[in-house]
């Protein structure tokens, strides 16, 4: 893996953002949660906005505009240079293509599920299958109500 000049994921969720048109942060915030991105990434405004001072200063975002509208604050509309519209696509590619370790808290919940015992590791489990069941059914009725797609309910 390249070691990248900004490596936070947000900033590849930004980069993302203003491949598709220029933005302001707040803009770019509100696309990411409208898309579901903040289930990915992790996702708020402070740090949103040092990503895209950290992006602006290695030359891989750049300012527009800044425009007003009526008595709103001043809003800084970013866009994307050629430099950082080629980190996105090698990093996203790298990303996809290349397999990583990951260490997530699952996996080092059930690398240690010998320390509840038989009976207590089964009831956690179900519990969990439970949640995820509650997970994809909610996700579905979203889905249903939004008209994307006609799924039935699951047994």
């Amino acid at each position: 893996m390249a070691r990248r000049k900004v490596g936070n994921p947000l900033a590849l969720a930004v980069l993302a953002c203003l491949a598709e048109r220029p933005m302001h942060p707040y803009e770019m915030s509100t696309t990411m949660r409208e898309r579901g991105k903040h289930e990915s990434i992790k996702l708020n405004y402070g740090s949103l906005y040092t990503v895209v001072e950290s992006l602006q200063k290695h030359g891989l975002i750049a300012v527009r505009e800044t425009v007003r509208e009526g008595r709103r604050p001043e809003r800084t509309v970013y866009e994307i240079t050629p430099a950082g519209r080629l980190e996105f696509t090698d990093w996203l590619a790298e990303l996809v293509s290349t397999p990583v370790k990951e260490f997530s808290a699952y996996e080092a919940g059930l690398s240690l599920l010998g320390g509840l015992g038989p009976d207590e590791a089964l009831r956690a489990l179900r519990q969990r299958a439970l949640k995820l069941r509650g997970e994809i059914e909610a996700g579905r009725e979203m889905m249903r109500q939004a008209g994307h797609m006609r799924l039935p309910r699951s047994s």
